[in-house]
């Protein structure tokens, strides 16, 4: 079997881990008797520990010059903690496995991407042609995730987490590694990127705009709850969510054109306003539901314009902490923010008033996009 083959099939298998641990984290500790404020203190912490695993394990990876052997180190330990976590109903081994969880799971994303583009332009084959089995895994585990915990209970996530881990690990064994750049690794030129102004405005529009997206992500299930949904709307949330992602990452070769990177991420950022003002409205959980198929033009069209753009300014020798910054600001600085800020607004008013401040944040999120366009049109012009 031929490295895209393989890298398709642990992408089905990551990303169906995500779904067990990001949608649904929340809803267990909610089933174990958390409220909002405990839930947004457990995954905004979470978010300080993705902080600091991100980018050293980004570092390691551009410093040994390997993807393949940090991902098999990183799946042991997360099958471990996985099992332990799903497996715990007291508040103290419920955060300690939670944080080490974050520790060793949430790396693996960037360095995922940054393989899966690494692998795609090696093979001649399209990004999405690989990154569309990673939305296929969590949407089918979203779908059967709910399911299970809704008939069998939270813990049965813990012997799931575990035996996907073992089937993850087995396929990362298989795999070749990632070709790597012929530069060398130097700390002058990941500075000059860093310190780029181009580069430092797309990171805070990836901040602006995430902090609503993971507001989302990490009080959906708690608000379909709310408006009296079962575990199983959870995961038909999540599977229609994730399932709309397919047909995107597949086309595209199509839609995804150089240099019009920001307009395209600025009209997914309409498209994330849209969603979440429409979720203020809504009172039946099986609308709010069918209200998450409009990720189709939300999250996958932002992230891959915001890989490839990168990807057009960041050093070769630097992709991996590249690719890990962005998931750093996407997933982990703005979860911190989503979840202290979103658990807080949730306790104190409601899910209605947190969907209202995520719409205004993320129109906000559009304009800025939008504004960005013009600079960097105006400067191509110059």
């Amino acid at each position: 079997m031929n490295a895209p083959q393989l890298l398709r099939g642990f992408n089905f298998l990551y990303f169906a881990l995500l779904a067990i641990f990001i949608p649904f984290l929340p809803v267990y500790l909610a089933g174990q008797g958390l409220n909002p404020g405990q839930i947004g203190f457990i995954v905004g912490t979470g978010g300080f520990v993705t902080i600091i695993s991100q980018p050293l394990w980004g570092m390691i990876s551009d410093r040994t010059k390997t993807i393949r052997k940090v991902l098999l180190l990183l799946l042991l330990f997360a099958g471990v903690l996985g099992y332990s976590l799903y497996a715990s109903d007291r508040f103290i081994p419920l955060i300690s496995f939670a944080m080490l969880l974050y520790f060793f799971l949430m790396p693996i994303d960037p360095l995922t991407e940054s393989l899966n583009f690494r692998v795609a332009e090696v093979h001649g084959v399209s990004y999405g042609s690989i990154r569309t089995y990673g939305a296929l895994g969590y949407a089918v585990m979203s779908l059967l995730a709910g399911y299970v915990m809704s008939y069998f209970g939270g813990h049965v996530l813990a012997p799931l987490f575990a035996g996907i881990v073992l089937l993850s690990f087995v396929t990362t064994w298989a795999m070749p590694d990632a070709p790597v750049s012929g530069k060398p690794v130097t700390l002058g030129s990941l500075k000059a990127f860093l310190g780029n102004k181009e580069t430092v405005l797309f990171l805070v529009l990836v901040l602006i705009s995430s902090v609503p997206a993971r507001m989302n992500d990490t009080f959906l299930g708690v608000y379909i709850s709310e408006l009296g949904g079962k575990p199983e709307l959870v995961g038909q949330a999540w599977f229609l969510a994730a399932g709309s992602e397919i047909l995107v990452f597949a086309l595209s070769f199509w839609w995804l054109r150089k240099g019009q990177e920001l307009m395209i991420i600025s009209i997914s950022g309409f498209f994330y306003f849209l969603r979440f003002f429409l979720s203020v409205w809504l009172t039946d959980p099986q609308q709010l539901v069918f209200l998450q198929f409009l990720q189709i033009l939300t999250f996958p069209v932002f992230y891959s314009a915001a890989i490839q753009y990168l990807y057009s300014i960041v050093p070769a020798e630097w992709r991996a902490t590249g690719q890990t910054v962005l998931a750093l600001l996407f997933f982990g600085i703005s979860g911190i923010v989503a979840s202290y800020a979103g658990g807080a607004l949730y306790n104190a008013f409601g899910g209605k008033s947190l969907y209202v401040c995520i719409s205004g944040m993320s129109f906000a999120g559009f304009v800025f996009g939008l504004i960005l366009y013009r600079l960097s049109r105006k400067e191509r012009n110059v």
